[in-house]
């Protein structure tokens, strides 16, 4: 437990010299970016540690050093600080006649094919709301919402939602992405098995696409001949179109991408290309502002 009155003491001018002196690392380094006297700095750091009841910090030639104790604390006092920037950060969003500001987690296929459109609507509407988008691949953006760091999610359906509650948002299709002189350019659609003769463009390995093609491949029994693995669907396409392999994307995505680099698509014919996204959200638990947002989004689920 917790000594008598130890949160009282914690303020955050005091864990911000702290930081400070890790940052640093010398008690006049901290004074002088903090702009007080370094016994200053040092009174402080002794009544921390002495609060504590545990030396944070050790002397050492080229400075000083957190101590495990002073590791942890420090972990901690990013994190509160980070959060009190933040606090202070939405306020003078209120201040200034914002009434709510939603945060949000999405995927990649989300934000390029339907969102952009989607939240240009909903702020036509509704101007003093903020949304604060940030784009994880499908598992973190489920992790991101069930851990509180998003109210609203917009993720891969073949993903387990865990407790969360989800509700269709979309639906898409995947195609293979190739040169307009590949051998298999020009078909109508095509299995997934026909293309694992050639080299393939993956995208990072948490992508639930990567995730769905590479499952496919071994529930097949034949091997996936991945070259590299890219960040986003554009250097998917870039690779594409060096003529490095084929490469799997969104149909709408490579209508945005593809046919300004020149490269053909063929829809996958497999039941797995055709997609799901969800919104997802924890139950019960939505701000007025994040309510506004996901009745919207649940009504461009027919656009």
């Amino acid at each position: 437990m917790p000594a008598p009155g130890l949160l009282n003491r914690l303020d955050l001018k005091t864990l911000r010299l702290f930081a400070a002196i890790c940052e640093e690392g010398t008690l006049n380094g901290a004074a002088r970016a903090a702009a007080i006297a370094p016994s200053a700095v040092s009174k402080r750091l002794a009544e921390l540690e002495q609060t504590l009841g545990c030396i944070l910090l050790t002397r050492e030639p080229r400075g000083m050093r957190p101590t495990p104790a002073g590791e942890t604390l420090l972990h901690h006092t990013r994190r509160m600080l980070a959060s009190a920037e933040q606090i202070a950060l939405e306020l003078a969003e209120h201040a200034k006649g914002v009434r709510g500001i939603v945060r949000m987690l999405a995927n990649l296929s989300a934000i390029v094919q339907f969102l952009p459109e989607d939240l240009r609507a909903f702020l036509a509407r509704q101007g003093a709301i903020k949304i604060d988008l940030e784009e994880r691949p499908s598992g973190g953006v489920i992790r991101g919402v069930a851990e509180g760091a998003a109210e609203i999610g917009i993720c891969s359906g073949s993903v387990a939602a865990l407790d969360l509650r989800s509700t269709l948002y979309r639906r898409d299709r995947l195609v293979l992405v190739m040169r307009p002189e590949h051998p298999l350019a020009g078909r109508a659609g095509i299995a997934f098995a026909e293309a694992l003769g050639y080299d393939f463009i993956g995208l990072h390995a948490q992508s639930s696409i990567y995730d769905s093609v590479r499952a496919e491949a071994q529930r097949i029994g034949r091997p996936l001949r991945l070259r590299v693995h890219v960040p986003g669907f554009d250097a998917v396409c870039r690779m594409v179109q060096a003529d490095m392999g084929l490469g799997v994307v969104p149909e709408q995505v490579f209508g945005l991408i593809g046919g300004a680099m020149q490269l053909a698509a063929v829809p996958l014919s497999d039941p797995w290309a055709a997609r799901a996204l969800n919104i997802v959200t924890r139950p019960g638990t939505l701000s007025p502002a994040a309510g506004l947002l996901v009745a919207h989004l649940t009504q461009r689920s027919g656009a």
